[in-house]
């Protein structure tokens, strides 16, 4: 067997992104999966509406909260939270699935979610962080997908969000895009080929 970049675990590895909408955090992650077919990106479930060009099964699993909560009473979340007064949760099985078909596990969770599984499951944690402040309030405003109040309240969860950066194990600055997708795909490349877990 030739060992590649990625891809050579028989069991692959789970991994936390995290960081303020805006960062480009979603962008970098695709930018992995779409070079490493051993790199997947966990597709949650949401109680809230599509944005427009989201697909149901690509983007999230839209569902009601009806059934979210019957989601949660099954125990099927591996971690769940509601943030901006929808829910958002990881499917525990699809995720133990995927790791066992030998696939790295990308989960893209807010803050709240990811220090939930701190002490629930190994994984490596990685927090991106915007180049400034007001380089995020200038990307939120730039993407003209929310309007101006939606787009205080995601600044108000940023500040507390970046206050949490260094409980993860890595953090990158997205202030050149390129520049932070090989500090990520290094940080995955190296969590590959570690020894000692």
């Amino acid at each position: 067997m030739v060992h590649q970049l990625l891809g050579n675990k028989d069991v692959g590895l789970l991994f936390i992104v995290s960081a303020p909408a805006g960062t480009g955090k979603t962008t970098l992650v695709q930018m992995l999966t779409k070079k490493f077919p051993s790199v997947v990106e966990s597709i949650s479930y949401t109680t809230r509406a599509p944005r427009v060009g989201e697909v149901e099964g690509k983007d999230y699993y839209f569902v009601s909260k009806e059934k979210f909560q019957a989601l949660i009473a099954a125990g099927e979340f591996l971690e769940y939270v509601c943030l901006y007064g929808d829910y958002y949760g990881t499917s525990s099985s699809w995720v133990q699935a995927q790791q066992a078909a030998g696939k790295h596990v990308i989960l893209v969770i807010d803050t709240q979610g990811a220090l939930l599984l701190k002490n629930k499951c190994r994984a490596t944690y990685i927090f991106v962080a915007p180049p400034s402040f007001e380089e995020l309030q200038r990307r939120l405003l730039a993407r003209g997908t929310e309007g101006l109040e939606k787009i205080q309240e995601r600044l108000a969860i940023a500040i507390t969000e970046l206050e949490r950066a260094h409980l993860y194990d890595y953090m990158i600055v997205n202030d050149q895009l390129q520049t932070a997708y090989k500090v990520l795909k290094s940080i995955l490349v190296a969590e590959e080929h570690r020894v000692m877990q």
